[in-house]
């Protein structure tokens, strides 16, 4: 079985966690940020671990250990009965994260749309992401040089999984530098037209 989902895209610092936060209070739409599960491991467990290397440095977590933890937490939110996949979509947040992840998701992912947050202007992400390192205590934010690289490493690895969707998928590009409840706005209007 195919999970339906839309896919919340943008840079580090857009508002995809904060519009995922939203949308996953609507019912039937089951919110799943990968940064917060593997926020939410120990750093005694070996996933823990590698998260901690790979996120302090500002890169991505090898994509085995990502799908792997990514579909432990699927299997176990069913399995609890929070993500009921024959009603529910799927609102993902940071997977697939590069071209790689979505080949391997693409037997398990139905993507509907994606919803881009887009950024011009990247001296505001990088504001948003030391504010957010302040409020959330997000280790991973808070070094400028780590942010640098995380925006890198976005636009080199993960904004080409535009591309690995090419066609088939309908492309919403939101304006992310708006107020959050402007950017809601925009999501809402599409997603009611889906």
């Amino acid at each position: 079985m195919k999970y339906r989902a839309i896919l919340l895209f943008g840079a580090p610092g857009s508002g995809k966690g904060t519009q995922g936060k939203i949308l996953g209070t609507i019912p039937n739409f089951f919110h799943c940020a990968c940064g917060d599960v593997f926020r939410s491991l120990t750093v005694e467990s070996p996933i823990g671990k590698t998260f901690l290397e790979y996120s302090s440095c500002g890169q991505l977590v090898p994509d085995e250990p990502t799908i792997d933890l990514w579909r432990q937490f699927i299997e176990n939110s069913m399995r609890v009965g929070r993500f009921h996949p024959d009603a529910d979509t799927l609102i993902l947040d940071g997977i697939p994260r590069n071209e790689h992840q979505a080949g391997m998701l693409s037997d398990t992912l139905d993507v509907r749309s994606i919803i881009y947050l887009h950024c011009p202007n990247m001296a505001k992400l990088v504001a948003r992401l030391q504010r957010r390192a302040l409020h959330e205590n997000r280790l991973d934010d808070a070094n400028l040089r780590v942010i640098k690289q995380r925006l890198k490493t976005y636009e080199r690895e993960t904004k080409p999984v535009l591309n690995f969707y090419g066609k088939s998928v309908v492309v919403h590009k939101i304006d992310s530098t708006q107020t959050p409840a402007k950017v809601l706005l925009d999501i809402l209007r599409r997603i009611a037209k889906a």
